[in-house]
């Protein structure tokens, strides 16, 4: 089974509260996330889970809060030798418009979705206001767009799981490496997430599920799920990855 080089690349960033990541916990606190999009390096597809914004914020303050560089698109992927037209697959955690701004661009590439995100997008409840079909709409015109309606490998090695604890479709990828499995976590988290600090871990919490949820008793379990299958937990916004080229080292 082939194994994968995961390579984080920052394609735009938010500032706002740190409790829209940690339920409960830190409101008040500002917070700086990067949004990445993770090209999967191995077999002969060139793969990315996510694709970021498309005219991210770069500056010295925001790069400096996260310790790591923003690029636009083109220049992420210029990063590993690839355009947008080179890309073949793309799998989203799910459709927020921070996650899929960049979907247009890759002209060549089949984009794997969850059913219950693409109801989602185009039906969105007034409290959904991160979703944009705009971003999407090409390329479902297109034809491009294949959903996703149970658990199943997309190529050997990258297997996608149904983890509805940010958004109803939200998915975890799982990726073989050569230091175990990796998880592309389905839900917008950082690794504080999964590893409470001692004063939360003291109220017998294991996790702390994401600020935005849709039922935060399940997203908690469903945390609790991915934590204990994964070798290396990649939380979606967690800022450490911006200064690291390639997940294992």
């Amino acid at each position: 089974m082939n194994q994968y080089k995961i390579h984080p690349i920052v394609m735009g960033t938010k500032i706002f509260d740190k409790g829209m990541m940690t339920y409960q916990h830190d409101y008040g606190e500002p917070y700086t996330i990067p949004i990445y999009c993770w090209y999967l390096e191995g077999g002969d597809r060139k793969v990315l889970i996510d694709t970021g914004e498309m005219c991210p914020v770069r500056s010295e303050d925001r790069e400096k809060s996260i310790g790591g560089k923003v690029y636009n698109f083109e220049d992420g992927l210029g990063l590993w030798k690839l355009s947008p037209k080179d890309i073949d697959i793309v799998i989203h955690t799910h459709l927020h418009n921070d996650h899929c701004e960049n979907d247009s661009k890759c002209v060549n590439a089949t984009i794997y979705v969850h059913e219950k995100e693409l109801e989602r997008i185009h039906d969105p409840h007034p409290l959904d206001f991160r979703y944009l079909e705009d971003y999407i709409m090409d390329v479902e015109k297109n034809g491009q767009i294949k959903t996703i309606t149970e658990d199943q490998e997309i190529l050997p090695g990258v297997q996608v799981i149904h983890t509805p604890a940010h958004t109803e479709g939200g998915m975890t990828i799982l990726v073989n490496t050569a230091q175990g499995k990796a998880a592309i976590t389905g839900f917008c988290v950082i690794m504080e997430n999964f590893f409470p600090p001692k004063e939360i871990r003291a109220m017998d919490m294991d996790v702390i599920p994401p600020g935005t949820h849709v039922n935060v008793y399940a997203s908690y379990d469903i945390m609790l799920k991915v934590k204990d299958m994964a070798d290396i937990l990649l939380p979606l916004h967690d800022p450490k990855f911006a200064s690291i080229d390639t997940i294992p080292s």
